[in-house]
């Protein structure tokens, strides 16, 4: 297989697809009218990609104060609260001891600073205690809180990254949205105590702290000035550069709207925001946060508030330095507190780890370890259509909903694709063609149309029978293989280093039928890397992209059908087609069969029987699941067929939703 053409082709689309979206990425925006008429529609969308949209309803916090420590002036108050019924965030509120009047606070959002010993977390809120007491004994309020995946209860950051949640994807939910909302609610918590001066607030953190400042100063107009310090960079440094293999998914949006990072910087404007970096960050690159803040500087100059936006670089990795501290400091002093002064006392850790844990037993109610399966709402089957008018217009909402939010990353090109025949070969059993259409630059795929001389169907365009049509047959990569030990034998240069087998061949030959085959990106010729976590994140890298691999794969599928319908006389076959697929393309066939009318019959082996366990749909469960993508089929396809091992489940399933009993039964 030649993985390295799949890897260098794999490689151009990103770049190709990362320049569109940073072209675009505020390009439009001339006037500051033109921005403010479209900011809180941006507004709506991040908390739509953060999976914020429905807001959860703002339940009672039940907060609790376990403890309190001192030290020196400072004061440290154990606390939890919950964001969400049984979504416990610990927490360490750090006060000065002598508090005369209500004063600013700051919310510490903390990176991936794990504080482990003799097995018990202490949450990441000790890793990071010395900002909270340098508030502290500055004259601030300081909630320093723990993250879903490094706090006292341990919950999951690394779903795709690590755990092969790919249905993620599915639900369109990132822990990026639990710790926007943790963070909304400290919010809340911090505007109630007597302490603090409700109209200034700030908001800091480092890394995955940088990265949840962002998305708070954005979302929340609350926050009266933020110091994300490297948090953010560009598409390209995430995409093409590669850092998403530095990063786990609490770092991103499920980017639906297609978004280059500026867009997120740009709704804090006009509020005070220092962007902050390091010169030698290799996961937040120099040179994407310095394009990225004089995109941002283009709006703040539209609102005349280019006072409020700094930037600063200063030297070193991406550590917690004291120069990031120190402008960070400074910066919400000026904002904040109206204070100009210098720096004179350094940030340091004031308490031993287990002095600040809030729990001394974890509560058996929780729910940040399984936040994952509940935080965003996902379609049910209340309401589902019972008869075909239902459906008819269910179809119509959902196919809608499926375009802007799952397959928006699909190009919205019209153009016919390109067709090339690259060769015939004329044998004694069958002809073969070969031949490869555009389906989205730098893509072009492989179609190879098999005329067995024995068969029965003759592709012609006046048959009435389905058994008439031409198969398409859509291969995944052991499928591929396979076709390909047989067309080995018959076209060994074509397929140099494939063990070429005569009894593949003669079950090509000798089918009966003529039939197509299809390889969509990523299968075959343009395979990618076999190596796990490089796969890992080709995967990743369609996701920032606001696609999944399989998402782009249905287009190619769809393009393949278009490009046999316009070139049927080339290639010496008519439509309309039976689509063949089994397991992963039988799901992608089926997705297919919503975007092309030219299908007259739908095979599916093995099909998956949910969105769960099938390829990673962006946003998919938030609108329909599986069985409502069938049912839409049926609607559409003369004949859909099931049949495999995954029969029986829909047989099943069938009982009890009427629309699914016009499907057809494969034979055992």
């Amino acid at each position: 297989m030649n993985t390295s053409e799949g890897d260098r082709l794999a490689a151009k689309y990103f770049e190709l697809q990362t320049q569109q979206l940073s072209q675009q990425s505020l390009a439009d925006i001339e006037t500051l009218e033109d921005w403010t008429s479209r900011r809180e529609m941006y507004r709506q969308q991040l908390l739509d990609m953060l999976g914020l949209n429905p807001m959860p309803a703002r339940s009672e916090l039940h907060t609790t104060i376990t403890g309190e420590v001192r030290k020196d002036d400072v004061i440290v108050e154990k606390l939890h609260f919950q964001s969400l019924p049984g979504l416990y965030v610990t927490a360490n509120l750090y006060r000065p001891a002598e508090v005369e009047e209500p004063l600013p606070a700051v919310l510490y959002v903390c990176a991936h600073g794990r504080v482990v010993e003799n097995g018990i977390s202490y949450g990441n809120k000790v890793h990071y205690q010395h900002h909270g007491a340098w508030f502290a004994r500055n004259g601030y309020v300081c909630l320093v809180i723990d993250t879903i995946q490094l706090g006292e209860i341990e919950g999951i950051h690394h779903g795709t990254y690590r755990e092969k949640m790919w249905w993620w994807n599915n639900r369109g939910y990132t822990p990026a949205g639990v710790e926007a909302w943790n963070s909304m609610r400290a919010v809340d918590l911090l505007q109630s105590r007597p302490e603090v001066d409700p109209e200034r607030i700030g908001v800091t953190g480092r890394s995955g702290g940088g990265a949840y400042s962002w998305w708070l100063a954005a979302i929340d107009e609350r926050f009266q000035a933020a110091v994300p310090v490297a948090g953010i960079t560009t598409l390209e440094n995430h995409v093409v550069d590669g850092c998403v293999s530095g990063h786990c998914d609490c770092m991103y949006m499920v980017n639906t709207y297609r978004w280059d990072f500026p867009m997120v910087a740009a709704l804090v404007a006009p509020r005070p925001l220092l962007i902050s970096n390091t010169d030698r960050d290799s996961i937040f690159p120099l040179d994407g946060v310095v394009d990225l803040h004089a995109k941002v500087r283009k709006i703040y100059e539209l609102y005349g508030a280019e006072k409020n936006l700094g930037l600063q670089i200063t030297s070193g990795p991406h550590q917690d330095t004291q120069e990031l501290r120190i402008h960070a400091f400074r910066w919400l002093n000026r904002h904040l507190r109206g204070d100009e002064s210098l720096i004179e006392k350094v940030a340091t850790k004031l308490f031993e780890p287990k002095q600040l844990k809030v729990f001394a037993k974890l509560p058996e109610d929780e729910r940040v370890t399984t936040i994952h399966e509940t935080f965003v709402p996902q379609a049910t089957a209340k309401g589902t259509p019972q008869t075909t008018n239902e459906l008819a217009a269910a179809a119509k909402d959902w196919k809608q909903k499926l375009r802007t939010k799952t397959f928006a990353g699909w190009p919205q090109q019209t153009v016919t694709p390109d067709l090339k025949v690259v060769s015939n070969i004329q044998l004694t059993d069958a002809n073969i063609t070969f031949a490869e259409y555009s389906s989205q630059p730098p893509y072009r795929l492989p179609l190879v149309v098999l005329r067995p001389n024995n068969s029965t169907d003759a592709a012609r365009s006046d048959s009435s029978s389905a058994d008439d049509h031409v198969d398409v047959v859509l291969l995944d990569q052991s499928s591929w293989e396979r076709a390909a030990s047989g067309l080995a034998v018959v076209s060994p240069e074509r397929f140099a280093g494939v063990q070429p087998d005569a009894e593949v061949w003669k079950q090509l030959a000798t089918s009966g039928r003529t039939t197509v085959l299809v390889a969509p990106r990523g299968v075959g010729p343009t395979e990618w890397s076999r190596d796990e976590r490089d796969r890992t994140h080709i995967r990743r890298r369609f996701m920032l992209l606001g696609q999944t691999a399989a998402g782009m794969q249905v287009h190619d599928v769809v393009r393949a059908l278009e490009a046999l319908n316009a070139h049927q006389d080339r290639l010496g076959v008519a439509g309309p087609w039976n689509l063949i697929g089994s397991g992963d393309a039988a799901f992608l066939a089926l997705h297919a069969s919503l975007w092309s009318d030219s299908i007259a019959r739908l095979q599916l082996t093995n099909l998956p029987t949910s969105n769960r366990e099938s390829p990673d749909l962006l946003n998919v469960s938030r609108v329909v699941d599986l069985p409502q993508i069938v049912m839409m089929a049926t609607g559409r396809v003369p004949t859909v067929v099931i049949d495999g091992d995954t029969k029986p489940q829909w047989q099943q399933q069938s009982k009890s939703q009427p629309l699914l009993n016009r499907l057809n039964w494969g034979k055992d």
